[in-house]
């Protein structure tokens, strides 16, 4: 267990060291000069030129990776060009209202979800299978902004249930969470339906049944607990998404988290902002993916590390 758990910390590190790599190239190709943007377009070329000696970015690639690494090691992730802010501290302002949103969001995407997976595969190839085939097909089908749209036109601006944008309370969260509650809901129904179907086939729900114990039992006990683990690995590589930022949900509804900060850091070419959102959702994903690897043999008892 200890090897396991020392070989999946290298791995993520291996992945974070990754994603810090490809961000930082992408961002030292963006046909940019921050020491410009910083002292504006009246600047003198000498004003200009001292101000990039002193950010060192007159320095070689890899010098300025290599402090880019021991910064963020030292939780230093940048400077924000118009912002002039540490870019940790403007994501720790947002992140409270993010981590909000996007609780509420991987919630309902389980709580909606969820149910119809079951009941979908409990129904297989039959009416109404199709017909919950069909409306999931259409959840993931449909974009993100145009969901969030028309929940705010007709449930906050004509019924008056919610406002129609901004961040704030609870109340302001539910409508952007359950726009993507319903849109991510198709992918868990349809990953849950899939893996279940597989497992109600298997001898052992077969046995289970021909020894007479209860059919929720059956599917609650037996079926449900083995064909979990997929939509777990799932779950876990979502919610640690939704940490780093609903970027769409997030600039539709006006809400004030890390995934519109990004968006705006996007128009403006504040790269530092994008470099430190990006490896922040990163951090996310690898850590929640992690926590779920070692609860695996927890969930299946066959599973062994």
């Amino acid at each position: 267990m200890i090897s396991y758990i020392i070989r999946r910390l290298g791995g993520s590190v291996i992945v974070l060291f990754g994603i810090a790599l490809i961000t930082f190239i992408l961002a030292y190709a963006v046909p940019s000069d921050p020491a410009r943007m910083i002292l504006g377009q009246h600047a003198t070329v000498a004003q200009v030129d001292a101000l990039r000696k002193q950010m060192g970015l007159d320095e070689p690639f890899i010098q300025q990776f290599g402090n880019y690494l021991l910064n963020i090691i030292h939780g230093n992730l940048g400077w924000s060009y118009l912002q002039n802010l540490p870019v940790a501290t403007l994501i720790g302002q947002r992140l409270p209202a993010t981590f909000q949103l996007a609780l509420v969001a991987w919630l309902m995407e389980l709580i909606i979800g969820l149910p119809i997976g079951v009941f979908m595969a409990l129904k297989d190839r039959k009416m109404t299978d199709h017909v919950f085939n069909l409306i999931s097909l259409i959840g993931i089908s449909l974009p993100t902004f145009f969901v969030g749209l028309e929940l705010m036109y007709w449930v906050a601006y004509r019924a008056n249930l919610f406002p129609v944008g901004g961040t704030g309370g609870l109340m302001y969260v539910i409508l952007p969470g359950l726009t993507y509650g319903i849109t991510g809901a198709a992918y868990y129904s349809r990953l849950l339906k899939s893996s279940m179907v597989d497992v109600l086939n298997s001898d052992y729900i077969r046995t289970a049944r021909a020894k007479g114990a209860a059919p929720l039992r059956v599917i609650m006990g037996h079926a449900f607990r083995n064909a979990i683990i997929p939509v777990i690995t799932y779950g876990a590589t979502d919610i640690g998404a939704l940490f780093g930022g609903i970027v769409v949900i997030e600039d539709v509804f006006g809400y004030s988290g890390i995934g519109q900060m990004a968006v705006q850091a996007i128009s403006n070419l504040d790269t530092p902002i994008i470099m430190g959102t990006v490896l922040f959702a990163a951090v996310f994903v690898v850590a929640f993916n992690f926590i779920v690897d070692l609860l695996y043999g927890l969930i299946d008892p066959r599973i062994t590390y």
